[in-house]
């Protein structure tokens, strides 16, 4: 399961926690402006916008998690079992496969706008990459620095909405969690006034509790009300610096720690990864559950104008620094 915000600070930014049991060996990956995809409805593109994100590559091709192309646009796509629904092709649609919908809305669009004029006449299909990756049920956030949408593709059909809280987590569908923060609106930063009787007088006893019945446990939809309550909230100052670890530590309330959540297989569910990429800048940040140093891939500082992927495998392993070493200076 996983969770995905915005943030915009001077620079807009935009990210997700990965959660599952296992990694597939997804990597950081620039897929260039000259890539050849060839898309499974027929449409060819050797030219397009660049992208930087997430991927697990197979056969040299970028299977993106979560991405951003070279014009700010943001898409990820997340678990929505049991909801979504793909059709097969269409006549006279645009039939784009499920697994291919990031990398063709990234490629094609420079704002939600444009991907929204896209969407229009899109038909997602169920398609498999290959007989070894049958489609996976996935809805999906797109955002710039300007609002953001969620789309789902279910047994009625494509539904756009206007996501204006820049948070998406897995199910239920995005009108109904939304619709869940109602439960939630006494929730405040600042320490609460009492409203219980006139005949008692109550006094807060410790800080923070003009937040309590914020949810903690780790189901998809206390997780997009904890992140919507902390990103709505959060404040930082305007670097680089500042907005990046800012971001990180708003997704890191909804981590997932290891035997937390313990699957039927006796397995447990962990955050694989977080990511945070200044979308203005096409610098692409993360961090994994055994590493929680903030790692960065720069897309500008590859050949983007070339027709190889570039791939960065994930520095998973510990690092530590012990400050009174003999040979730290």
């Amino acid at each position: 399961m996983c969770t995905a915000a915005t943030y915009k600070t001077t620079d807009f930014y935009f990210g997700q926690t990965l959660d599952y049991e296992s990694s597939y060996g997804e990597e950081v990956t620039v897929t260039p402006r000259n890539y050849p995809f060839a898309f499974r409805g027929g449409e060819i593109l050797d030219g397009h916008y660049a992208i930087i994100g997430m991927a697990h590559v197979v056969g040299n091709y970028p299977l993106y998690y979560d991405a951003v192309n070279e014009k700010g646009l943001a898409m990820a796509g997340l678990n929505f079992p049991g909801n979504a629904c793909y059709k097969k092709p269409i006549d006279g649609k645009r039939n784009v496969a499920a697994f291919e919908f990031v990398p063709y809305l990234l490629c094609k669009c420079a704002s939600v706008d444009e991907a929204k004029a896209v969407l229009a006449n899109l038909n997602l299909t169920d398609t498999p990459y290959s007989s070894q990756l049958p489609p996976t049920p996935l809805h999906w956030i797109i955002a710039d620095r300007w609002e953001a949408i969620t789309v789902e593709a279910t047994k009625d059909g494509l539904r756009i909405y206007p996501n204006s809280i820049g948070v998406l987590t897995n199910n239920p569908p995005f009108d109904m969690q939304m619709q869940q923060l109602a439960n939630f609106m006494h929730l405040s930063p600042n320490e609460p006034e009492s409203c219980f009787s006139p005949k008692l007088e109550l006094s807060a006893y410790s800080r923070g509790m003009g937040a309590i019945g914020l949810p903690g446990d780790l189901s998809s939809q206390s997780r997009f009300v904890r992140a919507a309550f902390t990103k709505e909230n959060s404040v930082s100052g305007a670097s680089e610096t500042e907005s990046v670890h800012q971001f990180f530590h708003i997704l890191g309330t909804v981590a997932q720690t290891r035997g937390c959540c313990r699957l039927a297989d006796g397995s447990y569910e962990i955050t694989i990864y977080t990511s945070c990429c200044n979308a203005d800048k096409g610098i692409y940040y993360y961090t994994t559950y055994d590493n929680q140093q903030i790692i960065g891939v720069d897309m500008h500082r590859e050949n983007l104008d070339g027709n190889q992927l570039s791939r960065y495998p994930l520095k998973a392993a510990p690092l530590f620094y012990i400050q009174n070493a003999e040979n730290n200076l």
